[in-house]
């Protein structure tokens, strides 16, 4: 509860939300959280949630990206080999984790909720994500391990991509080691050197 005569507004209501979101999500799953147990636990009223997003989808999609975003760390171990693997290991670890536990329940509730779906689809591509990748690759480039067109959005999705095409294959939480480093020496690593050759206009 907020101290009496405090009234928090913008920024600080909207974090207290998420957060109990997020702690209903992880305590109950998708299907237990609700708007009254998430305005209980924020402390405040279901107006103040339905005036920043309509649904109960896409609270739990902000909630998720802000835990998410909370847990992201960009490694930097003095090479691209080095950050990309730590990357996929750190990915792997969250998919098993609490963390990956709400993300695996907002994916299996996507059946019952074609709106989850849709918002789902839309962070598919989460920035935070995408731009720890391209801070990567331009230290690479720095380092002049890299060409600058690598520094590129599709390349910085793709070891992920494929961390989750695993994921779906496998049907399980957690990805064997030595396939993380297949993903990046012989696909990234290729692709990331390849790029000055094989640029737009060579």
């Amino acid at each position: 509860m907020s101290g009496a005569g405090t009234r928090r507004r913008g920024a600080a209501l909207e974090e207290a939300i998420l957060r109990a979101a997020a702690d209903e999500m992880r305590e109950s799953g998708y299907a237990g959280m609700t708007m009254d147990r998430v305005a209980r636990r924020a402390a405040t009223n279901k107006n103040a949630i339905y005036r920043r997003w309509p649904n109960r989808a896409a609270l739990g999609v902000a909630a998720y990206r802000q835990l998410a975003r909370a847990h992201m760390t960009v490694p930097d171990t003095g090479t691209l080999r080095g950050d990309a693997l730590e990357m996929l290991r750190r990915a792997n670890a969250t998919w098993s984790s609490p963390q990956g536990a709400v993300l695996r329940e907002l994916l299996a509730a996507t059946g019952d909720d074609p709106r989850l779906l849709g918002l789902l689809r839309e962070q598919a591509g989460d920035t935070t994500m995408d731009n720890a990748w391209l801070t990567m690759l331009g230290r690479a480039v720095a380092r002049g391990e890299a060409p600058p067109e690598a520094v590129h959005p599709r390349v910085a999705a793709l070891p992920m991509t494929m961390l989750r095409g695993e994921y779906a294959v496998r049907g399980l939480p957690d990805v064997p080691d030595a396939v993380l480093a297949e993903i990046v020496d012989e696909v990234f690593l290729p692709l990331v050197r390849g790029r000055g050759a094989t640029a737009p206009g060579r």
